[in-house]
């Protein structure tokens, strides 16, 4: 069956339904597990790492809306840099967000399987694989009844957010927030992990295709979950250190729940819960989204026709989901949280850059197409943050370890090289018809 005979997908998706599985996918172990390894460097001015982050966030999220008003589809990013700077960007750009997902799919896994263990004792990697076996079934049941876990999952995440702000409240003053103990770099690197728990507000675009009227819904959307996530981790982190300080949970694996554990009764076990829903939630999402840029690239032929599939019955990208499953189980085995986010960190960087890029060339090449949403701030011709993002996504990038760096090479010239070897089968393809 070809790309072009599929079923389409089912556009179900409203404007509150957008917005929470953005909130949720946003929401998940940026938070819940990583705020204890940022802690461990950036001290009780975690904080400020969190509104360094949000500036990537702010700025790209901007470009996001534009380019998903001017090309609403689920293929998204590889889209928005196919149009300004050609197919094998374009392709790279797709891997890379793939593998954003993926393994941000395998670190959120590793965050579940931590605070699962910590309560029960059970071994981190089987929990992991389990957890992405079972986000696979629910995946493969259909949209509207994976949206309907993330409304649910949603509501317990945020739930457990709002909880953590008011046990803190108490404790608000009782400690220095700009106590940081490896100073500025401590501060900029946390700010580096931390932007792991902003990852999410990229992905709403991949909804596109199952969203009723995209080129209006995904741009308000994408700003208003950006908006609440920034709001929450502002004052999640705040409140966390006020209440034992950063050393109380530096380089936890269940930060909430030891935290909950000495403010109130029971607050081990019950924080313990919620994070198992809010990381479960973020690794659905995030595998929904990683199928569909396989099915989005497939259905434009830069990947296998197969990959396109839909089932006829449950209208799911069937063999995209179960290959992002397969491949998100792959990146399990180092088992180090932090290293795992940090690689995802890396291809997201490299992502904005290219996106913030097309927003600025894109503005001079089709300068008359259609914009519902343009990003305010032009110079000229040049949109001011997406400049910005730009210059903070470079800064930040040069924050990582050189060994993620590295990783991050390879992975690109992997990508590189598979775009290569599928353009020449494209070319004696066409040069055998």
């Amino acid at each position: 069956m070809t790309p072009d005979k599929t079923p389409s997908l089912r556009r179900s998706l409203t404007f509150p339904a957008v917005v929470l599985s953005g909130v949720g996918v946003i929401l998940g172990a940026g938070i819940y597990a990583l705020i204890g390894e940022a802690a461990a460097v950036a001290g009780n001015a975690i904080w400020i790492s969190f509104v360094l982050a949000a500036l990537i966030a702010s700025f790209t999220g901007l470009s996001y809306m534009e380019l998903s008003s001017m090309f609403p589809g689920a293929s998204a990013e590889y889209e928005y840099s196919r149009q300004p700077f050609g197919n094998m960007i374009a392709f790279l750009v797709g891997c890379m967000v793939i593998l954003s997902g993926i393994v941000g799919a395998a670190t959120v896994a590793l965050g579940f399987a931590g605070y699962f263990a910590g309560a029960t004792g059970a071994p981190v990697l089987p929990v992991a694989v389990c957890l992405l076996i079972l986000l696979t079934i629910i995946l493969l049941t259909g949209i509207r009844q994976s949206a309907a876990f993330v409304i649910v999952f949603t509501l317990i995440e945020a739930g457990g957010l709002i909880g953590i702000i008011i046990i803190g409240l108490p404790y608000i003053g009782s400690v220095d927030y700009f106590a940081a103990p490896e100073g500025v770099p401590g501060i900029f690197a946390a700010a580096a992990l931390i932007f792991f728990a902003y990852q999410g507000f990229e992905e709403i675009v991949k909804l596109s295709d199952e969203t009723v009227r995209p080129e209006r819904t995904i741009p308000a959307a994408l700003l208003m979950a950006i908006g609440i996530t920034i709001v929450l981790y502002i004052a999640v982190s705040i409140s966390v250190v006020s209440i034992g300080g950063y050393e109380a949970i530096a380089g936890s694996q269940n930060p909430f729940a030891q935290i909950a554990g000495q403010a109130i009764p029971g607050g081990y076990m019950l924080f313990t819960v919620i994070a198992l829903f809010a990381t479960a939630n973020t690794a659905l999402l995030m595998m929904l989204a990683s199928s569909r840029i396989l099915y989005g690239m497939a259905k434009k032929q830069t990947l296998p026709a197969v990959i396109a599939y839909v089932h006829p019955g449950r209208q799911t990208p069937v063999v995209a989901i179960v290959g992002a499953a397969l491949i998100s189980m792959v990146f399990l085995l180092p088992g180090n949280i932090r290293d795992v986010a940090l690689i995802a960190n890396f291809t997201l960087f490299i992502t904005f850059i290219v996106i913030n890029a097309a927003v600025i060339r894109l503005r001079r090449t089709m300068p008359d197409a259609p914009r519902p949403y343009r990003v305010p701030g032009t110079v000229g011709s040049v949109p001011v943050p997406a400049v910005l993002g730009i210059v903070t996504c470079l800064f930040f990038l040069f924050q990582l370890d050189w060994q993620i760096i590295l990783v991050g090479i390879a992975l690109i010239a992997g990508a590189a090289g598979l775009g290569w070897m599928m353009s020449l089968q494209r070319q004696r393809r066409d040069q055998g018809q």
